[in-house]
């Protein structure tokens, strides 16, 4: 065990990161405790070794501004920008997957109450409400530009210029071209916009659990991730405020 130990030091010391520490950790334990099993070893020198506390890595996500700017793009004039404004409006403002907007239906819409209905992971359904600008956007588009597009009597509710249901590389192309239109970096992807809508959410005081339903997630762990806005705040709150900061 001390070897192992006093390998793995001199690994750390030679550069190694904490995710690829955890690695290497998890590739020893599975090689020893094969080794014990087919008797070779008596027991596992590897059994008690601990990996390094790794923070997960934060996820991508746009400022306020840069979310403004990318629901600007989309031209309303046009037929396929009254689709694409509602998409977008619709993605950011309930925190959908790509999968959950492309697989919205028109009866899936509350608009006078402002809530729609979503299915997620494994059927999940949920309902998630919907800011005043999404609902104008979707209102817009389902009185002047859904019934141009509904031609083979779709029952998606954002269709093509074909009329059959978006897919989620389709979506993932109009994102991106609207991003490059705002000067946004590339990376741009549907999840960007979700891990945007929590972020913003949590900014402005949202609590974790209201957040967690929301998204869907069936374990708050997940959500926790979000919370680096917490440490942000935090550390802006100390550093303005303790004696010895």
């Amino acid at each position: 065990e001390a070897d192992l130990v006093a390998f793995l030091h001199h690994q750390n010391r030679a550069g190694l990161n904490a995710r690829s520490h955890a690695r290497l950790d998890s590739s020893l334990k599975a090689f020893y405790r094969f080794l014990a099993l087919d008797g070779r070893i008596k027991t596992s020198p590897a059994a008690n070794l601990t990996s390094p506390r790794m923070w997960q890595s934060l996820p991508k996500f746009l400022t306020i501004n840069q979310v403004e700017s990318l629901l600007a793009q989309p031209d309303s004039a046009e037929l396929r920008g009254l689709r694409d404004k509602a998409m977008l409006e619709t993605a950011y403002a309930a925190g959908l997957r790509a999968s959950e907007l492309i697989g919205l239906r028109p009866e899936d819409l509350n608009l006078d109450e402002g809530f729609l209905i979503c299915r997620g992971k494994g059927g999940k359904e949920r309902i998630v409400p919907l800011g005043v600008s999404a609902v104008y956007a979707i209102k817009d588009y389902l009185a002047n530009g859904r019934p141009r597009l509904d031609k083979i009597a779709s029952s998606s509710l954002f269709l093509t210029r074909r009329g059959g249901p978006f897919t989620r590389q389709g979506f993932w192309k109009l994102l991106r071209e609207y991003a490059g239109k705002a000067g946004l970096e590339t990376g741009m992807s549907p999840h960007v916009l979700r891990h945007s809508f929590a972020t913003h959410l949590l900014e402005r005081g949202a609590d974790l659990r209201s957040v967690q339903l929301m998204l869907g997630h069936s374990q708050i762990t997940t959500t926790q991730i979000y919370t680096h806005v917490s440490r942000e705040r935090l550390r802006r709150v100390y550093d303005k405020y303790h004696p010895r900061a």
